[in-house]
């Protein structure tokens, strides 16, 4: 947690000088439309994968991810998300107010229902039918308390004496390179979902996004949690009509009522939540349009940022691999000089990013 503050502490300094917004600034408008893109198929995968339609198979030498269980979609819970995202792709489509959380709504009654008559139980081993994330199951109480033991448990310092200064560095390297390029794609994504980008593809107030951003994810250490970042989910607010910032605060102040409130919260599985997900998913590709693919010198890079968001789980392996493609394609056709000089020191930093492994182990 302490390393966790520590390099939420140096991104808000890379903020304040300016350099943060800079590089921002620095990515070509196509690569950021990439990123967006990129973006946009991401969660899309990660939607099917927590519905239970996408999933790794167990048998060895089996292709890395298949269509349910055996190649086969099986369980109750599929059926509902199935019927949720119908539900929300019809509504959608007719441009009804609401028709993301009218199918979250639905599909979380449907799921309550199968769960009462068919008692499917959670996702397992033995249960590969069975729910995703929460059991949709009326609860017996309402109301819980929350716990704020861990709040404040952080030592800023006290992993250089647990591993090595060298180990302890690479490891807030690493933290502070995914944090600050995972915001960017964020804010890449949802401004231009919104419509709110300039011609050159950067969104309106980045420097306070970025401020607040940065001072969020050093807060998050010093609770106890996970580095606090923008959330790519915003988009499905985005698709339903969120312009200015009203959404998110609705949404923090419904995350404050959860606290209390977990039991309720929890009654809805993945299945009935991530048909939003996969229509933000196919909102977001739409604007691959904007990338011109006759140009190799984006084109390239383009591709490699879109593919390996999902491939690899992590939006900051696909700008990294954009970003470094970007500037070795400039270099081979002798055209370096196009380059932004902050491009060229980002490129270098993805470059040890890509191999902290072994840099890791030769240093230590």
């Amino acid at each position: 947690m302490g390393l966790i503050v520590l390099e939420g502490l140096i991104i808000l300094a890379l903020v304040m000088t300016g350099f943060r917004k800079a590089v921002f600034e620095a990515v070509p408008r196509q690569l950021k439309v990439a990123i967006s893109v990129g973006i946009g198929l991401f969660i899309a995968f990660i939607g099917v994968v927590d519905a239970g339609v996408v999933r790794r198979p167990a048998a060895p030498g089996a292709p890395p991810v298949e269509m349910g269980v055996g190649g086969n979609l099986r369980g109750w819970p599929v059926l509902v998300f199935v019927v949720g995202l119908a539900l929300v792709v019809a509504l959608y489509a007719l441009r009804v107010r609401g028709a993301i959380l009218i199918g979250i709504l639905s599909a979380t009654v449907l799921a309550i229902a199968v769960e009462a008559v068919g008692d499917v139980g959670p996702r397992s081993d033995k249960n590969p039918g069975g729910w995703g994330l929460s059991v949709p199951k009326l609860p017996d109480d309402w109301f819980t308390k929350p716990d704020f033991g861990v709040l404040g448990h952080v030592s800023l310092f006290g992993s250089f004496s647990e591993v090595s200064a060298v180990t302890a560095i690479l490891l807030i390297f690493t933290l502070m390179l995914a944090d600050f390029f995972d915001t960017m794609g964020t804010m890449t994504a949802i401004g231009a979902e919104a419509g709110l980008l300039d011609s050159q593809g950067n969104p309106p107030n980045a420097q306070r996004i970025l401020i607040v951003d940065s001072v969020a994810a050093a807060a998050g250490g010093a609770a106890s949690v996970s580095s606090n970042t923008s959330y790519i989910e915003s988009a499905s607010g985005v698709g339903e009509g969120a312009r200015t910032g009203l959404a998110s605060v609705v949404t923090g102040l419904c995350f404050l009522v959860s606290i209390v409130v977990a039991p309720l919260v929890s009654l809805v599985p993945y299945e009935a939540a991530t048909p939003a997900l996969v229509l933000v998913g196919f909102l977001m590709m739409s604007q691959i349009s904007g990338i011109d693919f006759d140009d190799l010198e984006v084109a390239i890079p383009a591709f490699l940022t879109i593919i390996l968001m999902p491939f690899t789980y992590s939006i900051t392996a696909g700008i990294g691999a954009g970003f470094v493609s970007y500037v070795l394609l400039k270099v081979i056709r002798r055209k370096a000089g196009q380059v932004h000089p902050l491009l060229w020191i980002v490129s270098a930093l993805f470059v040890v990013y890509f191999a902290i492994g072994p840099l890791g182990d030769w240093l230590t």
